[in-house]
């Protein structure tokens, strides 16, 4: 019907039933109130921890200052 041989067939609907379920494990779906959690954020983001302050400070004395 499609002028596939029955490999080319099989390959090609395993391949679409494999990126099917790496779509549905790899994407997020956020809800409303997540979404505009997300992107006030991303648009004022908190100030670092302590944590991530000494992190980026150890980095800077492993890396230098780049």
């Amino acid at each position: 019907m499609q002028g596939r041989t029955l490999t080319d067939f099989v390959v090609s609907a395993a391949r679409d039933a494999a990126l099917r379920t790496i779509e549905e494990v790899e994407i997020v779906r956020l809800s409303l109130e997540d979404q505009r959690r997300v992107a006030d954020a991303l648009l004022d983001p908190p100030e670092p921890a302590p944590a991530l302050r000494r992190a980026f400070e150890r980095r800077r004395e492993l890396l230098g200052d780049s």
